[in-house]
């Protein structure tokens, strides 16, 4: 979870029932937030995009993307100290050179135009 938006790479039988469950999340955490902060009708939450993964291929190219989005929005230098992602679990469950060989087999091209090799 970055400060202004979220990724999520999820497995689920029904997306129809994700993306319903997913707007009521967002609907009855921004009603929180925004009594919190007395700040009613503020946009927190106000879309889910769900694209369903095509190819191993993808789903290995939207995890690395995943992975480095706080690393691409200058959060972090290195990608698995952001604190709200699953990155360093990853990291460590895979191990160092099979994370470079996922980075270096499944480029996230486009998403991550001009973005560096990791820093591991």
């Amino acid at each position: 979870m970055l400060p202004n938006h979220y990724h999520a790479l999820v497995s689920a039988p029904d997306n129809l029932v994700l993306i319903a469950a997913t707007g009521q999340f967002h609907g009855r955490t921004s009603h929180a937030w925004n009594g919190e902060e007395n700040c009613r009708g503020r946009k927190v939450f106000f879309r889910a995009i769900d694209k369903p993964v095509r190819s191993d291929r993808h789903y290995w190219a939207s995890l690395n993307y995943i992975h480095h989005n706080p690393v691409h929005h200058q959060y972090v230098k290195r990608w698995q100290d952001w604190p709200w992602s699953s990155a360093a679990d990853y990291l460590r469950g895979i191990g160092e050179t099979e994370a470079r060989r996922i980075w270096r087999d499944y480029p996230i091209l486009k998403m991550g135009r001009n973005w560096d090799e990791p820093d591991v």
